[in-house]
């Protein structure tokens, strides 16, 4: 079925038009994106807003509420027909600390807060999305799971989305991943991300009376400087070393230091390539001296991989969004949707409005968008179910 017939009988159905009447104005959505926003939520720390989650989700009257042992917040629409379901996911953690300032301001048609689009208003959404179902007895094909998840920032490394699917596996056939903003970008190309760790340890001792002796720093800043030299494989991949730490004192040798590498690449193997030559440059490092012990640790793995945009699912987000007004891209991102691509389930990434500064604060999103693409969200929901 094409994806224009998928959202054709929703277009024309009357509960369907009184809920796209309800995202006229925005300020409901608004209002609970900012409650959300004032719940700090730093990864491995969203228990409180995970539980103010869940009682919305208990006030909406969503079926099956529950909270996983890692904190994930599930409730379900019931649908028509049995069969395998849709999940819906929006993250629940920020990468700003518990004692970071989240005031909030409005300047014109913008909101600033820390936070708000990256990803409370996903959240939101989310919520606003069960409500409306529920509030005008719009019954989807199949069931529709919405899951506020933890662990998708940073060092989180999906974990969160990993142990949804594996709580629902066998019943999703389809996952949208929701952020806050990026409404006119579909994602559906996967970045594989694999981050390491690398530390380095040395005798150490004083820089004059000891001077020859390894230095943990100097082996590290040694083995960053080949890293640079890495390879990059095509289609797109890339590196980064975001943090290099050590030392005690100007006058010590280090006995200690450590990096954190990033490597991406939207191809499984030229994530792969990148992988064997950090391991490449890591054991030449370990031969080169061995007084000093090297060691490198995963602490990221998410999976690269892709769905056609040709699949019905991405031509379905694009007719919804081209229906609320959206003039539509496609994009390449590390979302949870990485995870159900691996997994060989479609997904894809979506945002409900405009914004930017994501992970800054001044991060702030756009009101006018806020409604369309709420409606938008609504019938690639109820399409994507079918």
């Amino acid at each position: 079925m094409s994806s224009r017939n998928l959202l054709e009988p929703w277009f024309s159905s009357a509960a369907v038009r009184r809920a796209v009447a309800s995202f006229s104005t925005s300020e409901h959505v608004i209002e609970t994106a900012i409650a959300v926003q004032q719940i700090p939520a730093p990864t491995f720390a969203e228990n409180q807003r995970g539980a103010w989650v869940r009682q919305r989700m208990q006030q909406i009257g969503l079926a099956d509420v529950s909270v996983d042992p890692i904190g994930n917040v599930y409730g379900r629409v019931p649908g028509h027909k049995p069969g395998r379901s849709l999940l819906i996911a929006a993250h629940l953690d920020t990468v700003f600390a518990a004692h970071t300032d989240l005031a909030v301001r409005r300047e014109g048609r913008r909101i600033y807060g820390p936070g708000l689009g990256d990803n409370s208003l996903g959240v939101a959404g989310l919520l606003h999305l069960g409500h409306a179902l529920r509030e005008h007895q719009i019954v989807p094909a199949h069931d529709i799971w919405l899951v506020a998840n933890v662990c998708e920032e940073g060092l989180g490394d999906l974990r969160g989305m990993r142990a949804a699917l594996q709580h629902l596996r066998d019943r999703i056939q389809t996952v949208i991943a929701l952020e806050g903003t990026g409404h006119d970008r579909i994602v559906h190309e996967a970045v594989g991300v694999r981050r390491y760790k690398i530390t380095a340890a040395a005798p150490g001792g004083h820089s004059w009376q000891n001077f020859g002796a390894p230095s943990a720093i100097h082996t590290l800043v040694r083995l960053a400087e080949r890293l640079t030299h890495l390879e990059m494989p095509q289609p797109r991949s890339s590196f980064n070393i975001g943090v290099i730490e050590g030392g005690t004192s100007v006058n010590a040798i280090a006995e200690s230091a450590a990096l954190l590498l990033d490597l991406r690449s939207v191809d499984p193997h030229g994530l792969e390539s990148l992988v064997q030559q950090t391991e490449a440059f890591i054991a030449a490092a370990r031969a080169a001296d061995t007084r000093i012990t090297i060691t490198a640790a995963i602490v990221g793995d998410r999976p690269a991989g892709r769905i056609s945009r040709d699949h019905v699912l991405v031509r379905t987000a694009a007719a919804a969004y081209h229906a609320a007004g959206a003039t539509v891209a496609y994009g390449v991102g590390s979302t949870d949707a990485n995870v159900a691509i691996s997994m060989g389930i479609p997904a894809i990434c979506v945002g409900i409005a405009d914004g930017a500064n994501a992970h800054r604060l001044d991060e702030y999103v756009e009101i006018d968008r806020i409604g369309p693409g709420m409606c938008a969200l609504l019938w690639l929901a109820l399409a994507a179910s079918s």
